[in-house]
């Protein structure tokens, strides 16, 4: 089997993680594990050493986040070889990449490869679009270099990062902007279903501060445009945001 596991709220890490498993399956077809939602339903799954499994998150605050390595936690390998990718918004992905490099090494995975890639940030205009067509044939080129790599019996012995992991408060808990609903909401309850940590109430406008994670995957994903963060505290701090990062980064790949 080959897996493409990801977190993805914005569905930016599920982009990257789809492409380079897609190219790695020896049918073009590869099994999509979707963990993002609360209430996802993957039992533990265990992999052997003919399968191969791609790996998808974000980096928040430089860091792995924590509810993706929750997740990530159900899935056990045995030897069974991997890609690792971490998705930021064009700042730096800090230590995040080694993280998910100790995480899934500490599961019984074998990485074989690992790729930090740009996407659209969450905040402000930020490489809006991306991944763009010509991200994912970078991806899809990486993933050729992969089964190379697979052929060869070559793995990777490390990643970019630093250990102890000095980036981001521990488990990387994401900002603390925390989305608004206004009369456009028709209780369709997307946003509730949908939510990373359950954090919006059945009347899908009380969202609780202390399990919100402001990913803003209820402000992409409702209908309605019913959620927003149209403040002046927000919206200041994303122009200003949006400036400093707009000079574009490049995806990085390691074998």
């Amino acid at each position: 089997m080959t897996a493409a596991i990801y977190f993805s709220p914005t569905y930016t890490s599920k982009r990257g993680a789809e492409a380079i498993a897609s190219v790695l399956a020896p049918d073009g077809k590869a099994v999509s594990m979707d963990v993002t939602r609360y209430d996802a339903a993957f039992e533990e799954k265990e992999f052997g050493p003919e399968d191969l499994v791609v790996f998808g998150a974000p980096v928040y605050g430089g860091r792995l986040y924590r509810g993706a390595k929750e997740r990530f936690r159900r899935f056990r390998g045995h030897g069974t070889p991997c890609v690792i990718t971490v998705t930021y918004g064009n700042r730096h992905y800090d230590d995040a990449l080694l993280e998910l490099f100790d995480l899934v090494l500490d599961l019984g995975f074998k990485p074989v490869g690992a790729a930090a890639l740009v996407g659209q940030h969450t905040y402000g205009h930020i490489q809006v679009g991306r991944p763009d067509v010509s991200d994912l044939k970078e991806d899809e080129a990486f993933a050729l270099q992969v089964k190379e790599a697979l052929e060869a019996g070559r793995f990777l012995e490390t990643v970019p990062g630093n250990r102890p992991y000095i980036k981001g408060e521990e488990g990387g808990k994401g900002g603390s902007f925390h989305p608004l609903t206004d009369q456009n909401c028709n209780l369709c309850g997307i946003c509730v279903k949908e939510c990373p940590e359950g954090a919006i109430a059945p009347d899908c406008r009380t969202i609780d501060p202390d399990r919100c994670i402001s990913c803003f995957r209820c402000i992409r994903i409702c209908p309605k445009a019913a959620k927003n963060m149209n403040v002046p505290a927000y919206l200041d701090f994303a122009q200003d945001f949006s400036r400093k990062l707009s000079n574009p980064r490049k995806n990085e790949y390691f074998l």
